[in-house]
């Protein structure tokens, strides 16, 4: 039996086929995609790069994350700065949250105090006011005697 030769494949099928899966060769395409996109002035995107480089956005979200980063750095908006600065700015405010809370707690312990003697004094200023209008006697009421005065 004769051996059979491969057959020849049209080059309309051979430029359809997938791609051979090489992660350098893809991020330098990506990288080159993005040097394209920035010179011809385009706003810089996930999606403007993934098209360029003919790729969906998703793969570089997924399998190129740094890339992303570095796209979104480009734009301003690097997801890392974001969280680190968010990530601060929430220390700085639950430390003046702390600062308030301590500052309450110190104002209702002086507020009861003050309380306590406000409303010794408005007794007080009762008993003065009876005595003034000749409503109450006066008199050792609830004290001590002094020893030799009777």
């Amino acid at each position: 039996m004769p051996k059979l030769l491969p057959a020849k494949v049209p080059a309309e099928e051979v430029a359809d086929a997938p791609r051979k899966r090489d992660r350098e060769r893809t991020l330098h395409q990506l990288n080159l995609a993005l040097i394209r996109v920035q010179r011809r002035g385009e706003k810089v995107t996930l999606k403007g790069v993934a098209d360029e480089a003919k790729v969906s956005p998703p793969l570089i979200n997924n399998r190129y994350p740094d890339f992303a980063e570095q796209v979104r750095a480009v734009t301003g908006r690097a997801i890392r700065q974001q969280c680190n600065e968010k990530a601060d700015l929430l220390v700085k405010e639950r430390e003046k949250n702390r600062k308030l809370r301590e500052s309450v707690d110190s104002h209702l312990v002086e507020i009861t105090r003050l309380a306590s003697v406000n409303e010794t004094l408005r007794t007080e200023m009762a008993l003065l006011k009876a005595i003034a209008d000749g409503k109450v006697a006066r008199g050792p009421f609830g004290r001590k005697k002094e020893p030799g005065k009777m």
